[in-house]
């Protein structure tokens, strides 16, 4: 049997649910004993209602597992093996996966920690002990040395950001990071890992924007004091915070024909106050980030194994509670002490 925490509403309590596992498994497919799940700020948008999912489903996409037993054309992969898997399964036939070169827009694109329990087997999401991935899956070996705090984040929150920064503009000597969450410090690391000297990291919290710097990033507390290093902008800036009302201070400091990468504003409350001629008389790119393709997490796990010398990953996360201990989880990760708080089933 599965053991699983199943959402039912927004502000409404977790049911504790046993499901029985699959018997047989459909051609790809592959079940996976979850050993490490990561609260995501997409989940705490859900459990508030800012998010909107249907229901009853079992939350949680950012995980780490140990394979139990495949189906089809998996058979190459061996049981015990520790892997993650993309946030999303795709068809690959549909214009988004072949002509657009966008999977994570696949028009049959399904989403872990988003579907029903009548979705399928129902083991869809992460806060289980187990989960069934489906055949248009990547799917990523991880190295036995990456510990599972460090590894459960990257297939959302460090696979959205390698794609965030795949194509940077030229030159590209200074970058300004609006926001200091998990996406922000990845964005640092990866940024500092290219070489780009001058990574100014902005955040409301203090001690988050301070962490930056372990990372590679300069700490600010207002954008102002870029203009002093930066007579001509920065060369970049990236959005994660999920506040509209920032995106004037971005278009501000950058450079002319500078890049702006908006990541953090998936929710409706996201109008922005900017006009067309700021963006246009600055020549400015503006691009768009909502999750990732399977290339890019394959990249995030290369990255942590490349880094995790450099990089205090493991810090970041706090130490596990169990899966039963769930609500309580829930509350200390809205409390922002801590940039991820594991559950382990």
């Amino acid at each position: 049997m599965a053991y699983a925490q199943v959402f039912v509403g927004a502000d409404l309590p977790l049911e504790k649910e046993e499901k029985p596992l699959p018997k047989t498994l459909g051609d790809g497919q592959m079940l996976v004993r979850i050993t490490l799940a990561t609260i995501c700020g997409s989940d705490l948008h859900t459990l508030s209602g800012q998010r909107q999912e249907k229901t009853p489903c079992i939350l949680g996409h950012e995980a780490v597992g140990r394979i139990v037993a495949t189906g089809g054309k998996r058979e190459t992969w061996k049981r015990g093996q520790r892997v993650t898997w993309s946030i999303a399964d795709s068809c690959g036939d549909c214009v988004a996966c072949l002509d657009f070169a966008l999977p994570e827009k696949c028009h049959k694109l399904f989403k872990y920690g988003h579907a029903t329990l009548e979705d399928g087997s129902g083991l869809n999401g992460c806060y289980a002990s187990h989960i069934v991935i489906r055949g248009g899956t990547r799917v990523v070996k991880v190295p036995e040395d990456l510990s599972d705090a460090v590894v459960a984040p990257a297939n959302c929150a460090l696979a959205t950001m390698v794609n965030a920064t795949s194509d940077l503009p030229t030159p590209c000597n200074s970058a300004l990071i609006q926001g200091s969450g998990l996406l922000g410090i990845y964005a640092c690391a990866l940024l500092h890992q290219r070489g780009i000297p001058r990574i100014y990291c902005m955040d409301q919290i203090p001690s988050r924007r301070e962490y930056s710097e372990k990372f590679g990033g300069i700490p600010i507390e207002h954008v102002e004091q870029i203009y002093s290093r930066e007579p001509n902008g920065v060369d970049l800036a990236i959005e994660v915070t999920g506040a509209p009302q920032i995106l004037g201070e971005g278009v501000s400091a950058l450079r002319v024909g500078g890049h702006y990468v908006f990541v953090g504003m998936v929710h409706p409350d996201s109008m922005l106050p900017i006009t067309g001629e700021q963006i246009i008389r600055k020549c400015l790119r503006i691009r768009g980030v909502h999750n990732y393709g399977p290339q890019h997490l394959e990249t995030a796990i290369k990255f942590l194994q490349q880094t995790q010398h450099y990089y205090p990953y493991e810090d970041l996360v706090r130490p596990p509670l169990s899966l039963t201990e769930l609500p309580t989880a829930i509350k200390i990760a809205e409390s922002k002490q801590f940039f991820r708080v594991a559950v382990k089933p």
